[in-house]
C-alpha cells in the first residue's frame, strides 16, 4: 500500500506473478550438504551451525510503529546472535514489495527472506523460488519440537503448509473486527451489534444527524468485495471457492443472501465505502460513520486519529447463521537462491520473531495478533488485553477464523471481485447479475492462471 498509515494491512498487490516468476532462477528448495555442521533431516541436509559472520536481507512492507518495532526485534536478535547481521529493507507498501520481489527473482538477486502472502507463495513454490522449511522444522538440532510447532494457532499452521510441506511461518497476522463510536452508541442507548439483525437496526438508527454532523451507520473498506463479502457468505453457510478443485462456489443461495444483505445496507444509505478517503479509518475518525469494519492492525491508527475527538471501542464481527472471520497478513519465507548459511540465519531469525515472547511483544506494539496459543494464554498477554480491552475483539474471534483462498491466480481474481462487488453496492448491477458476473470473472482468473 502506498499510504504510510494503512488501515487494512491485507490489501493485495495487483497483477499476475506467474509469468514473471517462470523466467526466474528456479533453484531447488533443498540445500546441498554443507561443511558447516550440516545434518540430514529426512532426505535433505541443512546447516545446523552458524560458523562465521553472515548477513541476511529482510524485505518488508512495515511502516510507522510496525517498522519501529521490527527494528527493535531485529536489534534484540542480533544482540543474542553476534555472527548474524539482519538488514531490514523497507520496500514501500505490499504492492511495491511484491513487484520488487518479482524483479529480484528475475534478476537472481532475491533477499534471504521476506514477507509474503499465501497466494504469492503459491507462485513461488511452483517456481522453486522459496525454501521448503520442513527439513529445518524437523531437524533435531535447529528445528521445532512437535509441541512448539503445534503451538502455532491451527489456522496459521494450515495456511503456511502446502501438500504437507511447511514453506513459511506466520508473522504479522490480523483479523477484521468492528470499530464503533461509543459516544454515538451511548447517545442512542445502543450496544455493539452481535448479529446481522443488530447491525441493521444499529445502522438504521445511527444514520442521522448527530451533534450537527451527518453520520452514516457503518463503513467498509473499498476492498469489501474480497474481504467482507466472503465473510458474510460463510456466515450465511456458503462456500467461497473449493480449493481442492479450483471451482468457484459463491454464486449460490448463500451468496445471494450475503450480497443482498450488504446491498440493502448500501441502497438504504446506511452504509458507505471509504471511496476517495482511501481508508475507512479516515472516515471513522472524523466521526462520519458510527461503525467501521476494519483490520485489528489499524488499532494504533484509529487511536491516534480519534484522540481528543470521541471515545471508541471494538467488538467481534456480527454473525449470521454462524461466525466466520478472515485472518489476514503475511508470513515469513526464505528464498532458495541464497547460501546455506544465510538460510540457516534466516530460519533462526524467523524462529525468534515467531516465538512466544516476541509474538506477544509484536502484538502489544502493533495491533497484530499473537500467532501462538501459548502467547494467547500467557498472563502477560492476558494482562495487556485486560488493561487495553480494545484488543479483546480480535482474540475472541480465533475460533471462527479462516484464511483467504491461495490458489494460483487468486490475487488477480480478488482484485476483479472487489470491482464487481463495488458495482453492485453502487447500484449499477442487480444482486443476481452482479453475483454471476463476479463468479464468472473469478473463475476465469483462476482458470487463466493454469494455462
Amino acid at each position: 500500500m502506498k499510504k504510510q498509515m494503512q488501515f487494512l494491512k491485507s490489501k493485495r498487490a495487483k497483477g499476475v506473478v506467474a509469468a514473471v516468476l517462470a523466467v526466474a532462477l528456479a533453484l531447488g528448495a533443498t540445500a546441498c550438504k554443507s561443511q558447516t555442521g550440516g545434518t540430514t533431516s529426512g532426505t535433505v541436509s541443512v546447516d545446523t551451525k552458524i560458523t562465521g559472520p553472515v548477513t541476511i536481507d529482510f524485505w518488508h512492507a512495515m511502516t510507522g510503529a510496525q517498522a519501529a518495532e521490527l527494528k527493535q526485534l531485529a536489534s534484540d536478535f542480533m544482540a543474542q546472535n553476534k555472527n548474524v547481521t539482519v538488514n531490514l529493507v523497507a520496500q514501500g507498501g505490499y504492492t511495491d514489495l511484491q513487484q520488487k520481489l518479482m524483479a529480484a527473482a528475475k534478476a537472481h538477486t532475491s533477499p534471504a527472506m521476506a514477507q509474503a502472502y499465501e497466494d504469492w507463495e503459491t507462485d513461488y513454490i511452483q517456481n522453486n523460488l522459496i525454501t521448503d522449511l520442513t527439513p529445518y522444522k524437523d531437524n533435531k538440532t535447529v528445528g521445532l519440537s512437535s509441541t512448539s510447532y503445534n503451538d502455532f494457532v491451527k489456522v496459521f499452521r494450515d495456511s503456511n503448509t502446502w501438500n504437507g510441506k511447511l514453506y513459511s511461518l506466520p508473522f504479522n497476522k490480523s483479523t477484521e473486527i468492528l470499530f464503533y463510536n461509543t459516544d454515538y452508541f451511548n447517545q442512542f442507548g445502543l450496544s455493539a451489534p452481535k448479529t446481522w439483525d443488530d447491525l441493521t437496526n444499529d445502522a438504521k438508527k445511527l444514520t442521522t444527524t448527530i451533534n450537527g454532523r451527518k453520520v452514516i451507520g457503518v463503513g467498509f473498506e473499498n476492498s469489501l468485495g474480497m474481504v467482507d463479502f466472503p465473510s458474510f457468505l460463510q456466515q450465511a453457510g456458503g462456500t467461497f471457492v473449493d480449493d481442492s478443485t479450483g471451482k468457484v462456489k459463491f454464486n449460490s443461495t448463500e451468496g445471494k443472501t450475503a450480497l443482498s444483505y450488504l446491498n440493502d445496507l448500501f441502497q438504504s444509505s446506511e452504509a458507505r465505502m471509504a471511496n476517495e478517503d482511501q481508508y475507512i479509518s479516515n472516515v471513522f475518525t472524523r466521526g462520519d460513520v458510527a461503525m467501521a469494519f476494519g483490520s485489528c492492525a489499524g488499532m494504533s491508527f484509529i487511536a491516534s486519529g480519534a484522540k481528543g475527538k470521541f471515545n471508541w471501542a471494538t467488538a467481534p464481527l456480527p454473525k449470521g447463521k454462524k461466525s466466520a472471520v478472515p485472518f489476514m497478513g503475511t508470513n515469513l519465507v526464505v528464498f532458495s537462491s541464497v547460501s546455506s548459511q544465510q538460510k540457516l540465519a534466516a530460519w533462526e531469525f524467523i524462529k525468534y520473531l515467531t516465538d512466544k515472547d516476541q509474538t506477544i511483544q509484536w502484538a502489544e506494539k502493533t495491533g497484530y495478533v499473537p500467532v501462538r496459543t501459548s502467547a494467547l494464554n500467557d498472563s502477560t498477554w492476558k494482562s495487556f488485553v485486560q488493561q487495553n480491552p480494545v484488543y479483546s475483539a480480535a482474540v475472541d474471534q480465533f475460533g471462527a477464523g479462516y484464511f483467504l483462498t491461495r490458489l494460483n491466480g487468486s490475487d488477480n481474481a480478488n482484485n476483479k471481485l472487489t470491482t464487481d462487488i463495488q458495482t453492485v453496492m453502487l447500484g449499477k448491477a442487480s444482486v443476481n447479475d452482479g453475483l454471476k458476473t463476479a463468479a464468472d470473472n473469478y473463475q476465469k482468473a483462476l482458470d487463466d492462471a493454469k494455462s
